[in-house]
């Protein structure tokens, strides 16, 4: 706690903007702005955001090493969750772990930004999340693209992984709108959507060639772009939590 500073209650964290959410609010104040709901639960949140993307940027690189017969960057993510992968659990997991923390880290972050003062941004990394669910399950049919018939679960999943880049360009440019005049998050305002745009033009470069020699690496690419914009709000919202109970 700041020297001289007046007694907090321990059940406060912080939205980050420096001005109370509704006028006539009487939560206490912080170093970095308003109080509003149990530090406890942010903190965890902001774990959950560094947790999820390290988790599945993990399986993903170990599951693509272990493919027979196939180069490290030949295979998409995706195909390495399909049902002729070896070890294709390794892959689900890392898309089921990635939606669960997505959708933990997601509201933690909307209730450090006060509630309906946060955007639409958290909710896009919760829609991301629940999608990335569905994508792990609903698994590709073969590790490599393939013009033989596909079956409904492989055309969900490719709608699916479709939506999910969508969103994760979105949540972070959303984001980078709501940080761009708060003095706890602006400094991730430019570096937000530096990621997204990148991410986009990768993005676009895979469908305009996804059977292309670069067509794994730009998905990869593009895929941890926005993924460690995640990373980077999750440890700020980390930090300002450690504020908040004088930890930093």
């Amino acid at each position: 706690m700041t020297r001289g500073a007046r007694p907090e209650s321990k059940t406060a964290i912080p939205s980050g903007n420096g001005h109370s959410s509704r006028p006539g609010t009487t939560a206490p104040r912080g170093r970095r702005g308003t109080w509003i709901g149990s530090s406890a639960w942010i903190r965890a949140g902001a774990v959950a955001g560094v947790a999820g993307p390290a988790a599945f940027t993990l399986a993903w690189i170990i599951a693509a090493f272990r493919q027979p017969g196939l180069s490290f960057s030949v295979p998409q993510i995706s195909g390495l969750a399909a049902d002729n992968a070896r070890d294709p659990w390794l892959m689900i997991s890392g898309f089921l772990v990635l939606g669960g923390c997505a959708v933990g880290f997601g509201a933690a972050l909307r209730m450090a930004l006060g509630g309906r003062q946060a955007g639409p941004g958290p909710t896009l990394i919760q829609l991301a999340g629940l999608l990335a669910i569905a994508a792990g399950l609903l698994r590709r049919d073969h590790v490599l693209l393939t013009s033989a018939a596909q079956s409904w679960h492989n055309q969900a999943h490719n709608v699916i992984s479709a939506a999910v880049y969508l969103l994760l360009i979105a949540a972070p440019l959303l984001l980078a709108w709501r940080f761009r005049h708060d003095r706890g998050w602006r400094g991730l305002a430019v570096p937000l959507v530096v990621a997204a745009v990148a991410s986009a033009a990768l993005l676009a470069a895979l469908y305009a060639d996804p059977n292309g020699g670069w067509a794994a690496t730009l998905q990869r690419i593009g895929v941890s772009l926005p993924l460690a914009a995640v990373v980077a709000v999750a440890a700020r919202l980390a930090r300002l939590a450690g504020v908040r109970t004088g930890r930093t």
